[in-house]
């Protein structure tokens, strides 16, 4: 009975903070439908617009200067087939051809797009092809450029080798691969993708987690502070400790609630790459699900129990988000670190790792690996910071000075 009835005033308050936390359509917006469309815009909006770009840069003619004072003839042909407009020039250098030599303004103010410069060395050809790298004009006009001369190079070469009594394929291929290449991947397409995808998902799962959290838990400590709701707050009959669950259900079904609608963007964008065959479903057990759902569920009770705290010890609401925002970093240093640890012979110590722990755990389950000894130590230590997280919040919330300012 007891139980029943410190569970109803725990789940009252949250809904008192929910509904608050309602009335704010921008705050909506920016938590629950920014995360739902995020990767959606991303996966697939972006792309598209990378593809119409691509393809107005390869509509374009860039234009080339050849500096040569014999010029191989087929190549000048192969040149003139590729929408490049060539200008042709009398070379001056005798040696160091890659020497800029004055081309310089002319490739700035985009005149020309990229200078090429060859000559006849006895039975070779040096040449040097000078462009600007911060100019897409420039790089296209260098990559139609230097396709061309290795196509020639190519075709010389076989010529050669022709001439020479030679077959070209015997003698510049002796190394010869037999069977399709893709046929010596044991892994599956699940696999790989698996793989791919858990380089950025525990990313994105663990900053979105913090960062949305951080909106609510000002609001609701520092908040009701400053607005003097806190006090009548305290008058209600319920100890603090409820008082500090019922915050901490509403800020976790906030930030719940934003962590699974940025999943469904994320999983309806991984659908869309599926059917362009760009990326595959990952190839999940059950049991993989379970355990992320586990993984996501305690690095959560420790993030928003962690923030609550620090936001209760902040006089205003200005200096809670200045405490909570640089704290994003403690979640981002670890997330990118995670990112480049091996999992292969990875040591046990690692999943013991406050945040740390909790990532590689992700990693390991979305590519579908089962390491019992991992297993065990990142639900032991994640239960244990999650549960000290939480006892810092309540000493916080049991603090004599809570209505007013901490010193």
């Amino acid at each position: 009975m007891k139980v029943s009835s410190s569970f109803r005033r725990i789940t009252t308050i949250s809904k008192k903070e929910l509904v608050e936390f309602a009335r704010d359509w921008r705050t909506i917006f920016a938590l629950l439908i920014i995360p739902l469309l995020m990767f959606p815009l991303l996966f697939i909006i972006f792309p598209l617009l990378l593809a119409s770009e691509a393809a107005e840069l390869d509509a374009i003619k860039v234009r080339v200067v050849v500096q040569s004072n014999d010029f191989p003839v087929g190549l000048a042909e192969e040149l003139n087939g590729s929408s490049i407009d060539i200008i042709y020039e009398p070379l001056t250098l005798e040696n160091n051809l890659s020497f800029p030599s004055g081309e310089e303004e002319r490739l700035r103010n985009a005149s020309i797009d990229a200078v090429l410069r060859m000559k006849e060395n006895g039975s070779v050809w040096d040449y040097a092809l000078l462009y600007m790298s911060t100019s897409e004009r420039s790089q296209e006009a260098r990559t139609r450029t230097l396709t061309v001369l290795f196509e020639w190079e190519e075709n010389e070469t076989e010529r050669r080798l022709v001439d020479a009594g030679l077959e070209p394929d015997e003698t510049l291929h002796p190394l010869n691969w037999d069977g399709p290449i893709s046929n010596s991947d044991v892994a599956t397409s699940g696999e790989q993708a698996g793989m791919v995808l858990s380089l950025f998902i525990p990313l994105v799962l663990s900053v979105w987690t913090f960062s949305s959290a951080i909106q609510p838990s000002i609001d609701m400590t520092a908040g009701e502070r400053e607005r003097g709701t806190l006090e009548a707050l305290l008058g209600l009959p319920c100890s603090r400790n409820e008082l500090l669950f019922g915050k901490w259900l509403a800020v976790a079904t906030i930030t719940g609630i934003g962590v699974l609608l940025q999943l469904i963007g994320l999983l309806f964008a991984i659908g869309y790459l599926a059917t362009s065959d760009f990326l595959t479903i990952p190839t999940l057990s059950m049991v993989s699900i379970v355990f992320i759902g586990i993984a996501v569920l305690l690095f959560a009770i420790m993030v928003v129990a962690f923030e609550l705290a620090l936001a209760m010890r902040a006089h205003s609401v200005k200096e809670a988000g200045s405490i909570l925002g640089p704290a994003l970093l403690l979640i981002l240093f670890p997330a990118l670190f995670t990112q480049v640890i091996n999992l292969d012979g990875i040591e046990t110590f690692w999943f013991s790792i406050p945040v740390v722990n909790v990532l590689l755990a992700l990693r390991e389950l979305l590519m579908d690996r089962f390491v019992i000894e991992h297993i065990i130590t990142w639900i032991l230590s994640s239960g244990i910071y999650a549960i000290a997280a939480a006892l810092y919040a309540a000493r916080q919330f049991k603090r004599e000075d809570i209505v007013t300012s901490l010193s």
